[in-house]
């Protein structure tokens, strides 16, 4: 019998987890990317990449379809965003397990799913739709200041700002539309009520919550993570109620099969939702469902891709929570250090430091902005905070000034 093989659409942030989760299961991963020099565990993991269009539907069918002469191909899937729905057709093409691509696609495009929300009477902030200065302007004086800015297709709160006054809007709008956000689709912006309350980002598998984490962010008017803690410090009733909320969502986009995450405010009048991703959420939220739960929430996630049942059931109850090492300054990395002393300390589950010394820092305001982050576990959320703590009081860095040109 052929060698089985699973196919990931490009890498993304949990990529090397995907592909070390599938060594495991004895599947053999094989990265189909336009740029598979981008993703450095690759060549790490001894992985397989495969340099391909995967923006064009019919190269990567070509593609799939000449691997299976060698490869008994047991699932096909995407750990990014952008690819998901595109995973979603080649697996309906090739009669794989998967989710249905018109779900992902309408989920994807933030203004379509909160119109498909809001039909369906599930709590979502005020919203509108602008394609230039003056729709902004026009949509914030409805909704008011403060408000959310960001693009109607994204990710990774890439583009996304809260503008306090009419200086940070005219700012931002600059930015989004004048050339320097880097966009996949045709430029559509999202002007939204600002959800004031504590944050929560919930796991679903296949319309089962599986659990609750909180997070916390860095001073904004960025939306850069700062750390989680899992599980969210909640009673019953808030629970159920997220929980309620969670599955209506489903419903309401058509989403049932895979992994779903979706992002929830607790404001004064209960829970609000801020987003839906038809995915995993990103690092390091799995690896602390995995240190807390015991629920390897990506080897799960294959398991579907691949046809078998998956295992959801808890191993332990911890409480497990990350710190992301985030830089204050822009500059040149001069040396970070203390990675391997904070991962002696007991109870630290993981220390990834995601920059090395020399390395240019370009604050963004989203997900690139992190050099890094820890991990630590034990049975109680007291016991966890000081273990990280002592963890984190190990790193340390120095970032200087980046030379003026000419220098």
């Amino acid at each position: 019998m052929a060698n089985r093989a699973l196919i990931m659409i490009e890498g993304a942030s949990n990529g090397r987890l995907f592909v070390k989760a599938s060594r495991r299961l004895n599947i053999n991963p094989i990265i189909l990317s336009s740029d598979p020099g981008q993703y450095e565990y690759i060549s790490a993991e001894k992985g397989e990449a495969i340099r391909v269009d995967t923006n064009d539907l019919d190269a990567l069918i070509r593609e799939c379809s000449r691997l299976r002469a060698t490869y008994d191909i047991a699932g096909i899937t995407s750990p990014w965003e952008w690819f998901y729905a595109t995973a979603g057709k080649l697996c309906r093409h090739f009669d794989l397990p998967g989710p249905n691509p018109s779900s992902i696609e309408r989920c994807c495009d933030k203004f379509v799913q909160r119109q498909l929300l809001a039909e369906a009477g599930v709590p979502i902030p005020a919203y509108r739709v602008a394609a230039n200065a003056t729709d902004i302007e026009s949509a914030v004086a409805q909704i008011g200041l403060p408000a959310i800015v960001k693009p109607a297709v994204g990710s990774g709160s890439s583009g996304v700002r809260l503008c306090r006054n009419v200086d940070e809007l005219a700012e931002h709008a600059s930015y989004l539309l004048g050339g320097k956000h880097p966009w996949r689709s045709r430029p559509r912006i999202l002007v939204e009520e600002f959800a004031q309350g504590p944050y929560y980002s919930v796991e679903i598998m296949g319309g089962e919550i599986i659990g609750i984490s909180a997070g916390d962010f860095c001073p904004p008017p960025h939306f850069v993570f700062r750390g989680y803690t899992y599980p969210a410090w909640l009673c019953n009733e808030e629970r159920q109620r997220i929980a309620d909320v969670c599955l209506s969502c489903l419903r309401a986009l058509g989403l049932g099969w895979g992994p779903m995450n979706v992002e929830i405010r607790w404001t004064r009048l209960g829970p609000v939702v801020i987003e839906v991703n038809p995915r995993l959420a990103g690092t390091p939220i799995p690896q602390l469902v995995h240190a807390a739960d015991g629920v390897d929430l990506i080897t799960e996630h294959i398991k579907l891709v691949i046809g078998e049942e998956c295992d959801l059931r808890r191993m332990h109850s911890h409480t497990a929570i990350a710190r992301l090492l985030v830089p204050d300054r822009d500059g040149i990395l001069d040396w970070i250090e203390g990675a391997s002393r904070a991962a002696a300390e007991p109870g630290v589950v993981e220390v990834n430091l995601l920059a090395e010394p020399k390395t240019l820092i370009v604050r963004r305001g989203d997900y690139r902005d992190c050099l890094g982050y820890v991990i630590a576990a034990s049975r109680g959320v007291a016991e966890t905070e000081a273990i990280l703590q002592r963890a984190v009081g190990f790193i340390d860095w120095s970032i200087v000034p980046r030379p003026a040109i000419g220098e």
